[in-house]
């Protein structure tokens, strides 16, 4: 029985896909490629551009005109929707990994010293 979990992983973009990795041992864990691109953007490199974040249990992955939602623990594909009026560029990705965002984490640590100062004095 396979007891890895997301949070053993780490995971590559690279032109094209997706690899993920052991953080413990560089181990390859496994490695997605979607389709080829079709249409308009098929004639641009930047359309093989991945964003990824964790999110959860869950893998985003998006790319200028679509969007796929993998197994982080087997890279395979959940759902995918394509994404048409984006217009091109960059994805940005906003996800859940279960963790505070670096101004929750400022805040929290600012409070737990304040905390401690007021108890000490």
């Amino acid at each position: 029985m396979n007891s890895r979990n997301p949070a053993d992983l780490v995971f590559i973009a690279f032109k094209g896909g997706i690899r993920a990795f052991d953080r413990y041992d560089g181990g390859e864990i496994w490695t997605w490629k979607p389709e080829p691109q079709k249409g308009f953007f098929k004639q641009f490199s930047a359309s093989t551009f991945k964003t990824i974040t964790r999110d959860g249990d869950r893998l985003i992955v998006a790319a200028p005109n679509r969007v796929w939602c993998l197994d982080p623990l087997t890279g395979g594909e959940v759902w995918t929707s394509e994404v048409d009026d984006l217009g091109g560029g960059y994805p940005i990705i906003a996800g859940n990994d279960g963790s505070q965002g670096a101004a929750a984490a400022a805040q929290t640590a600012a409070e737990q010293q304040a905390a401690a100062m007021a108890s000490s004095g």
